[in-house]
């Protein structure tokens, strides 16, 4: 009994393997090449150029494609097969990912077996993917030069990039980098002649960068693969350290603002993925996603859709004009005392005269903190201590206990679209 069932899970398994094979030769890569022309650089697919309008994450790309984007960007290839396909049935493309070790994780790039190891373990991944019509580039890591100091990691970057080249000559390889300054440029051109392009990730510096990156010496080809919001350490903090995160309108603001003075312009960028497209908890559950946890679009949304498309949704989301605890905003640092009463009071409007409601939740300030994008948990909310009285006003009993926390206020028009705030307040 026990020889037929291994007969039967070598079959098994000798059937899957054939399907895989025979699934690989059925699927036709699309040839992506990077071309300089009379005014920079440009990306050509299928011969025709492509400007990425892209997101970082892979949720929600029924809305993407709606929105007027084309591409989505990973961090890794867990899930690659269904990603690719979804994408192509969209019209999507993928710059896939490449998970790759990162010295502050405690990988050590003087141990030539690990890096060994690592170069074969992706070269089995770019095997694996390779010829997916979704296919537009390579990432190789996400912000190795994140707290590192061992500059052998360009050279693994570097031996990655070739290894790229010789399974796959149909798309480019690049690597993403934690913000932009002339070391590190000077690291790239030196130790990695085999990228094809450059890739940066900048928050509040975004307008800087066509510039920025001229001044380091790169005159070629670049992505914006992750751009956003003012960044958690790159804001005004309060007194007991904690980042004032803007609203979503502020945010749609400067999405907007940035977007137009760089990415637009500058005629070596070959485009953008903003960030994040889904939600995920990063010093708050609101800071980074252009959706809320209950998967409502924010502002942000809005102003993609227009870059993206040249129009405005037909029913936009809420406006937030501003808020108070007690008659104070946030900029005037909120003190308040342990289990007291503080009236609440929020400005918004909706730009379709839809009617608005508002929910409250108290948290204590994030204390998991993670960096270069880690995953953190998210605090537990303290119920009970909001009661609204309205849309715009609500009753708060300030926490027994003295310390740090935010009061999040969500505006939504009950049509799946949500202004967002968070105010930061002291409890003495």
């Amino acid at each position: 009994m026990n020889q037929i069932f291994k007969t039967c899970l070598g079959l098994a398994i000798f059937m899957l393997s054939l399907k895989f094979a025979f699934a690989q030769q059925n699927l036709k890569p699309i040839k992506v090449e990077i071309v300089k022309n009379a005014t920079g650089f440009e990306m050509r697919r299928a011969g025709k150029p492509y400007f990425i309008k892209g997101a970082g994450g892979t949720s929600k790309m029924e809305k993407l494609k709606a929105s007027g984007g084309n591409s989505v960007r990973t961090w890794v290839t867990n899930g690659g097969e269904s990603i690719l396909n979804t994408a192509n049935k969209l019209g999507l493309t993928v710059t896939m990912g490449l998970n790759v070790a990162r010295e502050r994780h405690g990988f050590n790039y003087d141990d030539t077996a690990a890096v060994k190891k690592q170069l074969e373990r992706l070269r089995s991944e770019v095997r694996k993917y390779k010829n997916y019509p979704a296919l537009i580039a390579w990432g190789i890591g996400n912000e190795l030069n994140l707290d590192y100091k061992n500059v052998r990691v360009w050279d693994a970057v570097n031996d990655i990039a070739k290894m790229i080249h010789e399974e796959d000559p149909n798309h480019p390889a690049t690597t993403m980098l934690a913000g932009v300054n002339k070391r590190e440029v000077d690291l790239i051109k030196e130790k990695c002649p085999q990228i094809d392009l450059l890739s940066v990730q900048v928050y509040g510096g975004l307008a800087k960068v066509p510039d920025q990156l001229k001044n380091a010496g790169w005159n070629s080809a670049y992505m914006v693969t992750e751009w956003g919001p003012t960044g958690h350490w790159e804001c005004p903090k309060t007194p007991w350290g904690a980042p004032i995160e803007e609203t979503s309108s502020e945010k749609a603001a400067v999405y907007k603002s940035r977007y137009e003075a760089s990415i637009v312009k500058d005629k070596n960028c070959l485009g953008s993925y903003v960030f994040l497209w889904g939600q995920k908890q990063e010093r708050t559950p609101t800071w980074y996603g252009l959706f809320t946890e209950a998967g409502e679009d924010s502002e942000v949304v809005d102003v993609m859709e227009f870059e993206w498309s040249g129009k405005w949704p037909a029913n936009r989301a809420p406006h937030f004009n501003g808020s108070t605890i007690d008659g104070k905003k946030t900029s005037d640092f909120i003190y308040l005392k342990a289990s007291e009463n503080y009236l609440v009071s929020v400005s918004a409007s909706d730009p379709d005269g839809d009617k608005l409601t508002t929910r409250w939740e108290i948290l204590p300030e994030a204390t998991d903190l993670g960096q270069g994008g880690d995953r953190e948990r998210r605090p537990e909310p303290i119920p009970g201590l909001v009661k609204s009285a309205a849309f715009d006003r609500a009753s708060l009993t300030a926490p027994e206990k003295p310390g740090a926390y935010r009061l999040f206020i969500y505006v939504s028009d009950g049509k799946n679209n949500v202004a967002t705030a968070n105010m930061p307040f002291y409890v003495k």
